[in-house]
């Protein structure tokens, strides 16, 4: 197995540990009213939306490990630029500074995938 494989798969674990940890710290902090998002009730589709947006680092771990390079660098490349982008403006959104941080570290984790993608031989 190539390292660039085990470095994306890491990177992947490592965006999907960070959404968890901020889930996570949002409930302690009090931060959330469950059943809502910004004062709106939780639909079954919203519900759709977030699974499959947290599906995503998880798909991407058996991506980063199976498909073939240009595939995988290029799903590697499109995805982590998505993330980035709806984190991106979804940014200011967040009361905590834990969050706003947690989110800056998704960031970086993007970038950090996007990066090693695109410098794949």
């Amino acid at each position: 197995m190539d390292a660039i494989h085990i470095k994306l798969v890491a990177l992947w674990i490592m965006l999907m540990l960070v959404y968890l940890l901020g889930d996570v710290l949002r409930i302690f902090a009090g931060d959330f009213v469950p059943g809502e998002i910004e004062g709106q009730a939780i639909t079954q589709p919203m519900l759709i939306f977030m699974a499959v947006f947290m599906l995503i680092p998880i798909v991407m771990i058996w991506v980063s490990l199976t498909a073939d390079q240009p595939i995988n660098r290029w799903t590697n490349i499109i995805l982590a630029a998505a993330l980035f982008l709806f984190n991106l403006v979804g940014l200011p959104t967040y009361p905590g500074l834990y969050d706003k941080f947690l989110i800056g570290v998704g960031l970086v984790f993007n970038l950090m995938t996007i990066w090693t993608a695109w410098h794949w031989a």
